[in-house]
């Protein structure tokens, strides 16, 4: 036997930003929220939009659309007739699917079916409300159930796996962005001109005029699938990592669109994550400064299964809108993102920028 490597923690610089003023159908409050990142000048753009929500009545309004969980199931028939018939009985049989749900966890809530017919394969798509976990493993445990049932009810279906990707899990997918995955959030706020003018040396015209240019047409001839913004996954990963998240469900997650309009003489500003998967309990919270963190934020709160990973992610929300505003309006002022970078990131490792060539 071979001794196991000893277990580590890799050190990611991590600060505290904020306040931002919230409003919503989750929480109304001011907060702080911390961002583990490599990429230091993330906090002085996020903590510019927070000056900015501040500075507005009702500041980021977020508003919590839905919320759920899934796991697709796939099974293997002899050919496609023999799969319709199977999904359409399955369907009719949804009261007793939620109820062998519901014997897997007691958070674990079955709310809907979806399918996919792909020659002699059935593809099952199970969602799920998780409580205050993220909920993969709770919702894996639940399909395994499900599908055990299944299989013994069925004998014309065979397995095929446990997860088929029509989930789906950490890739960049339109049927996430369509029937959702994890929490459907919307943050947006209206911000006068006097305040995008005076904290963001920019106008509500060209900050909308770049959204459109840059973030729906430039991603439309990239290939971007269910995508316009211009960073979330940035403030994502920082907040993920300080809130002991699955980081790799950034790539889901980023799948949002900024959008941007000028209202009188107002900027309205607006991001749409249809996939924030996020959870105050379960793997990657025991981690103290994790647990530190999560009550500071208030997220670790008594109360109904749920409403602590609710504020969680309008929170994770309003943070991506004021990274997304503040990267928007520097891009409207040529040099501006470019130089923030150098001075910052410069600065933090003791480097100093290269000579000019003479």
């Amino acid at each position: 036997m071979t001794e196991k490597d000893p277990l580590e923690h890799a050190a990611v610089p991590m600060r505290w930003v904020g306040p931002i003023r919230i409003s919503g159908n989750v929480l109304e409050a001011e907060r702080e929220v911390p961002l583990a990142t490599y990429e230091t000048p993330l906090w002085p753009s996020v903590r510019r939009g927070a000056k900015i929500s501040m500075q507005v009545s009702g500041g980021i309004r977020t508003t919590l659309i839905d919320e759920r969980m899934s796991r697709s199931i796939l099974f293997e028939t002899d050919d496609a007739g023999q799969a319709l018939q199977a999904w359409q009985s399955i369907q009719g049989r949804f009261a007793d699917l939620q109820q062998v749900a519901a014997g897997s966890s007691r958070f674990a809530r079955l709310i809907d079916l979806h399918s996919q017919i792909a020659g002699n394969l059935l593809f099952i798509r199970l969602e799920l409300t998780t409580g205050d976990a993220s909920g993969h493993n709770m919702v894996t445990l639940a399909a395994e159930r499900m599908q055990e049932f299944i299989l013994r009810e069925y004998p014309q279906l065979r397995y095929g796996s446990i997860s088929g990707n029509f989930c789906s899990d950490k890739k960049p997918t339109a049927v996430n962005g369509i029937l959702g995955r994890g929490k459907n959030v919307v943050a947006d706020i209206l911000i006068p001109r006097r305040v995008v003018s005076r904290w963001l040396r920019s106008t509500p015209e060209k900050i909308a005029t770049l959204n459109v240019r840059k973030n729906l047409i430039g991603t439309m001839l990239a290939g971007g699938l269910r995508a316009g913004n211009a960073h979330y996954a940035n403030m994502l990963l920082g907040f993920y990592l300080a809130t002991g998240q699955d980081a790799a469900n950034i790539i889901e997650g980023s799948q949002g669109i900024t959008h941007a309009e000028v209202r009188g003489e107002d900027l309205y500003f607006s991001c749409t994550l249809p996939n924030l998967i996020v959870g105050s309990v379960g793997n990657g919270k025991g981690l103290d400064f994790v647990e530190r963190n999560l009550r500071r934020m208030g997220c670790r709160e008594p109360g109904e299964p749920g409403e602590n990973a609710r504020r969680l992610a309008v929170l994770c929300a309003a943070t991506v809108l004021c990274g997304e505003l503040s990267l928007l309006a520097a891009q409207t002022n040529p040099g501006e993102l470019m130089e923030a970078h150098v001075k910052i990131e410069r600065a933090s490792s003791g480097q100093h920028p290269p000579q000019a060539a003479q």
